[in-house]
């Protein structure tokens, strides 16, 4: 089959859409499948070879976040020259309804079209500028996927039709078989935390209260920390005897990611909202390292109602410090929650993923190829 995918995100800056499209990308191109990745970007910045750069990129606020994508005339010449030239069977695009790639993809397409929703927002500003187009890009789409039951909420509530619901998928052989950072964990224990750590919707401001408080009673305890941004910007206030137990990796390749997650005794998830799934979750259940996470409705339907992961109340620094402290002296209780979670992981490994992603596939176009023939007199 002839796929053509559509990431409105920049590659350059990682992201769960990014990491999502890639995994996919990969996984189809494994099980035997053409696979062309149109994304923004210049072409010094894209190293993989499925992927096509559609040029430069601007930053737009979405979603909590900062979000780099392409948009206008230029773009639009590009997505329809990569159109003609992939021939695809089915084109799939993700996050159609925020003004990039995808929605030009969408408005241009010919054949069939399935879109992949992942974020749970009703209201945006990138929604309100592309207004004008919404209900025409919905119209074209023949198959929805969303993310999660929250991401499938909004389409069956807000924009009138219901969707597959399919999970954002991990590659769990890469997790498991990670070797651990030289000198990590340590015998004092870690902690790990992973994303932008100076966006607020991260959360990462709760889990360095709640690390100030374990550090008094631990002296061997330490922050493991990855993710872009400036360090300084975050631990320039902090008791000096605090500051020197945080390590910050900054942007890692994905190699060094699963070794990140291999590292520690417990990883934090402390988001605050704008989550849908929580892919950063199911990665450390892949690497078999116990979770302790903000209860989010989507990180609690990830972790099996907390059976998979251990869960505290949002914006609750010293809730988040009593329950580190708590497993971080129960190792049986860890070993516990990390044996359920590869349970639950093993539906979200990428092969089984991507067989349910080829069944909606292979519905849109029987859907395409059935309206066609309708049309005709």
């Amino acid at each position: 089959m002839r796929i053509g995918i559509v990431c409105p995100y920049s590659f350059d800056v990682p992201g769960g859409v990014q990491n999502h499209v890639r995994d996919l990308a990969e996984t189809l191109i494994a099980l035997g499948h053409h696979v062309s990745v149109l994304a923004p970007g210049d072409e010094e910045g894209m190293t993989l070879p499925y992927v096509v750069p559609a040029g430069r990129t601007v930053p737009v606020p979405y979603n909590g976040s900062v979000a780099r994508v392409s948009f206008g005339l230029i773009s639009a010449t590009r997505v329809r020259r990569w159109l003609a030239a992939g021939r695809f069977d089915v084109l799939h695009v993700h996050e159609p309804l925020i003004p990039s790639l995808s929605m030009l993809a969408v408005l241009s397409a010919r054949g069939p079209v399935v879109a992949t929703f992942h974020t749970a927002m009703t209201r945006s500003r990138a929604l309100a500028a592309a207004q004008g187009v919404l209900q025409l890009v919905l119209e074209k789409i023949t198959g929805r996927i969303a993310v999660s039951e929250l991401a499938r909420k909004v389409q069956v509530e807000h924009l009138g039709g219901s969707a597959w619901e399919i999970p954002n998928g991990v590659q769990a052989s890469k997790y498991r078989g990670a070797v651990p950072l030289d000198g990590w964990p340590g015998e004092g224990g870690a902690l790990g935390f992973i994303g932008r750590f100076t966006e607020p919707r991260k959360g990462f401001r709760y889990l360095l209260q709640a690390f100030g408080v374990l550090v008094g009673t631990r002296p061997g305890l330490r922050l493991l920390v990855a993710g872009p941004g400036d360090p300084s910007e975050v631990v320039e206030d902090l008791d000096v005897r605090v500051r020197d137990r945080i390590v910050f990796l900054g942007k890692v390749s994905e190699e060094d990611k699963a070794r990140m997650l291999r590292s520690v005794d417990l990883y934090v998830a402390p988001n605050t909202g704008g989550e849908s799934f929580g892919m950063i979750l199911t990665e450390a259940m892949a690497a078999g390292t116990p979770v302790l996470a903000s209860e989010l409705d989507a990180f609690r339907r990830v972790l099996d109602g907390g059976e998979a992961g251990a869960l505290f109340p949002v914006g609750d620094a010293g809730a988040l410090a009593r329950s580190a402290a708590a497993l971080l002296d129960d190792p049986a209780r860890r070993a516990a929650l990390a044996a359920r979670g590869a349970e639950v992981v093993a539906a979200y490994d990428w092969p089984v993923v991507a067989e349910r992603v080829l069944e909606v596939y292979s519905t849109a176009i029987e859907v395409a190829g059935a309206t066609v023939q309708e049309s005709v007199p």
